[in-house]
């Protein structure tokens, strides 16, 4: 093909650099393939691999695509260099990597598309005895959490809550627990409403599918068991509720056991759901909700119940802090790919560490169906203008937080005159209102928008978003966030040496530091007043005198 078709060719098939595609010029090979750790091809390829699998196309201009073609090939080809990088990889799935050479018919120019497959199960992807990984445009060493995630990764037929009981009968079931099922199950599954009642207990769990074969399994003793025997499963199977002061201080505390089906309703009574008063702009009469949406109690503690690592023998923990907020954590790491995947996307999980307890909690009502249940977590949030949901994946668990209050009246504010604004960009700026850092991409993404101002890691919201609110006070913040451009600032230091001579230092940041942005903390403060100094010096505007003394030329 001409190098016009080729150049189509690769914009229409990877169009985009992602986790899963890497453009690289590499016009020389030698020491490219495996040369310096976190700039070479092989560090490349162990990133992609510890992702998803992806291609890596080397021969193009990054970030143009403009074709430049390998013109020093070091002595590698098409045929030797799969077996080159498999001797500098380890883990690599050498059977489906493979290589493809471009040749432009026109111009002579080689560009060759490495592709690579998914690391193989539990097993990351190393180079330079380093695991890689993308995050954003940039590689980098593999997270703690990603790392967990490869080496905890569930197969299908790898699953705990199947295994069958053999000792355990319908005795070792709690009757009000059998009861409760009947009822959720109607409810999940309306078609069957006429003939459940009919249906004897072994018919029944067998279609709920909590036993195998009239067997019964981990998970029928998960929801239904008695407490007694709890012995059964192997392991601690409870879930404990924590009470506690906005300081850390524990008030009370409570631990609930098996049948989970019957724990879950004592638990959300545990919580103290007290009303919150809120008012809206432009009325006197106050919204009144419930601090928790009673939903997101219910599916955050049945989420963790349902992908818990109950072969570790921890318990899941509920933690309220007084009239604050809600921490939901349990054991085991977080399967899909992201967060912002399962809520952005609307799609159910692919995989899930206990898949026989899962299919169960839906059919009993536990959990919601198709993956929404998280996706709704973040929309009831939205709807009271509180803070979404935060997700920690630190020390192989997963804890959820949610906050039960308006934790920025100036955010909430934007959010209620903006309802034009997708999830996607709320969450962005929740992260905002959190004081998190956001990636280079989302800030561009929000910057485009218009929506924040600033540089990373201190940005703050914009005057667009903050002008429709009409609130005096966010515009004065958002003054003070602004400050003003470097050569007004460099014009100030000028004008102060012409009037007052030779100067230390500590008195020009006396002069500038109160004036900087108050989104920059105490030492970027300084550090720009170390560069207006030098950059002025630079200029031959100012000399730095004996005793750290400045002054004009």
């Amino acid at each position: 093909m001409t190098e016009k078709e080729l150049h189509d060719y690769l914009k229409t098939y990877y169009p985009i650099e992602n986790e899963k595609c890497e453009w690289k010029e590499f016009k020389s090979l030698k020491n490219s393939v495996s040369g310096d750790s976190a700039s070479d091809i092989i560090s490349y390829i162990s990133a992609i691999a510890n992702m998803q699998g992806g291609n890596l196309i080397i021969g193009i201009q990054d970030k143009t695509l403009n074709i430049v073609g390998i013109q020093d090939f070091a002595g590698y080809t098409i045929e030797n260099i799969r077996f080159r990088i498999n001797g500098n990889v380890t883990n690599l799935n050498v059977d489906e990597f493979s290589v493809r050479e471009c040749i432009t018919s026109d111009t002579n120019k080689v560009v060759w598309i490495f592709h690579i497959p998914k690391h193989q199960f539990r097993l990351p992807v190393y180079a330079h005895k380093k695991a890689w990984q993308r995050i954003d445009d940039n590689l980098v060493e593999m997270t703690k959490a990603r790392l967990d995630a490869i080496l905890e990764q569930v197969q299908i037929n790898e699953d705990w809550s199947k295994v069958i009981i053999p000792e355990a009968t319908l005795d070792d079931l709690d009757i009000e627990a059998i009861i409760k099922a009947r009822v959720e199950f109607k409810k999940r599954n309306p078609k069957y409403s006429a003939e459940v009642d009919n249906w004897n207990d072994v018919d029944f769990l067998n279609k709920a599918k909590l036993t195998i074969k009239g067997k019964l399994t981990r998970t029928a003793l998960i929801l239904l068991g008695k407490d007694e025997s709890e012995h059964y499963l192997g392991s601690s199977v409870k879930i404990r509720w924590n009470l506690k002061t906005i300081d850390n201080q524990d008030k009370d505390f409570e631990i609930f056991s098996v049948p989970f089906i019957l724990s879950v309703d004592e638990v959300y009574k545990k919580i103290r759901n007290l009303k919150y008063r809120y008012l809206r702009d432009g009325t006197l009469f106050p919204d009144e909700v419930l601090r928790y949406e009673p939903f997101i109690i219910r599916e955050s503690l049945n989420n963790a119940i349902a992908h818990q690592d109950y072969s570790k023998g921890a318990r899941i923990n509920v933690v309220e802090f007084e009239d604050d907020h809600l921490v939901f954590s349990n054991y085991g790491s977080f399967l899909p790919k992201s967060v912002e995947d399962v809520v952005l996307n609307d799609t159910p999980e692919e995989v899930y560490r206990n898949p026989f307890l899962v299919e169960a909690m839906k059919n009993l009502d536990m959990i919601e169906t198709q993956g929404g249940g998280i996706r709704k977590i973040f929309n009831f949030q939205k709807q009271r203008f509180f803070p979404l949901p935060d997700y920690d994946f630190e020390d192989n668990k997963v804890k959820v937080t949610i906050i039960g209050k308006i934790l920025d009246e100036n955010f909430a504010k934007i959010i209620i005159k903006n309802s034009n604004l997708g999830l996607d960009e709320i969450i962005l700026l929740d992260k905002v209102q959190k004081q998190k850092e956001i990636s280079e991409n989302e800030f561009k993404y929000l910057k485009k928008l218009k929506c924040v101002e600033g540089r990373r890691p201190n940005i703050y919201l914009s005057y667009k978003i903050i002008e429709s609110t009409n609130d005096e006070d966010l515009k004065v913040e958002y003054l003070a966030n602004r400050s003003f451009d470097d050569s007004h600032f460099k014009d100030m230091i000028l004008e102060y040496l012409k009037k007052w001579g030779k100067t230390k230092r500590n008195k020009i940041d006396n002069l500038i530091i109160p004036k900087l942005s108050t989104a920059l903390s105490e030492e970027k403060k300084k550090n720009k007043v170390t560069n207006y100094l030098s950059a002025l010096r630079m200029e031959g505007k100012i000399i730095n005198r004996p005793g750290y003394f400045w002054e004009i030329v």
